[in-house]
């Protein structure tokens, strides 16, 4: 398909049935180029059935994969007021990002020369990064890498140095676990972001055998009442705070079953760990 009338008649279709369509013509577009308008129509689209949460969770992969490749308008960089999400804690408010840290931001990163810049990483994360032959602007050019380095995906593979890193670079902090239990949880004590139970196709844990990453907030779902997404499932997440020489992580991701999306999950890494199911969070401290 290639006119403006296909494309209007494929968004005029149930939307159970115009998903893997949908996904079919925006990868075409991408490879082939489109003009703005129809980009753009294409775009809002992909973005309107993501929300709606309609089609199979395999077709959805690929719907967020092909947004990825257009232009996701959902992804912003922290300097953006939409990147942030402000929840009331106990003692405050606590200011989160509304999704992982995604490969487009942190790529930024690494085109402004973030891992040239020692001031940003402190003594320790220096020292590993000297000591480090493949940090992850390395890996992300491996070919096996690029199933996980789409744009509005969540960057995996980052050790907590090089979130510590970024995090400064962003004028930022990770969170720590406290603050991200109770933005998971809230008042409520939800076990999940959406209450319980667990339930199927509710985020992206193993159970859901997509066997990798899928773009930042396609479980619509995995969602707490103030747009903060992706808490249970997608990628586990680094937190600031620790025990000893470890940091703690919140374990539910892609590649861990639904054991470790509760809330209250954590386990104790060390900072130089780094895999595919692995990213983290911004936070800054409110004004």
């Amino acid at each position: 398909m290639s006119s403006q009338a296909d494309l209007d008649a494929l968004i005029g279709l149930p939307a159970t049935e115009r998903v893997g369509p949908l996904a079919r013509y925006g990868r075409d577009l991408a490879q082939n180029g489109a003009d703005s308008e129809a980009r753009g129509t294409l775009v809002a689209a992909i973005v309107a059935l993501i929300e709606d949460g309609a089609g199979s969770a395999k077709d959805r992969l690929d719907l967020g994969e092909v947004l990825g490749l257009l232009g996701d308008p959902r992804v912003v960089t922290p300097d953006n007021a939409e990147y942030w999400r402000t929840v009331q804690g106990e003692d405050g408010s606590i200011v989160i990002g509304q999704f992982p840290v995604t490969n487009a931001e942190y790529r930024l990163f690494v085109e402004a020369g973030g891992y040239d810049d020692r001031e940003i990483w402190g003594e320790d994360g220096w020292q590993w990064l000297a000591g480090c032959s493949d940090p992850w602007p390395e890996r992300a050019k491996d070919e096996s890498s690029q199933p996980f380095i789409v744009d509005n995906q969540p960057v995996v593979g980052i050790s907590w140095h090089e979130a510590s890193a970024y995090a400064r670079y962003a004028g930022s902090r990770l969170l720590m676990f406290e603050e991200r239990l109770w933005v998971t949880r809230g008042e409520e004590r939800r076990p999940y972001p959406w209450g319980a139970p667990f339930g199927d196709g509710n985020a992206n844990t193993s159970e859901e055998v997509l066997g990798r990453p899928c773009a930042v907030g396609l479980y619509v779902n995995d969602c707490t009442p103030e747009g903060v997404r992706d808490l249970a499932g997608n990628v586990a997440e680094w937190c600031q705070d620790g025990v000893a020489r470890d940091r703690w992580i919140h374990p539910g991701g892609w590649d861990q079953p639904s054991m470790a999306a509760w809330a209250k999950a954590r386990s104790p890494e060390a900072p130089d760990s780094r895999w595919s199911g692995l990213g983290f969070r911004l936070a800054r401290d409110a004004s």
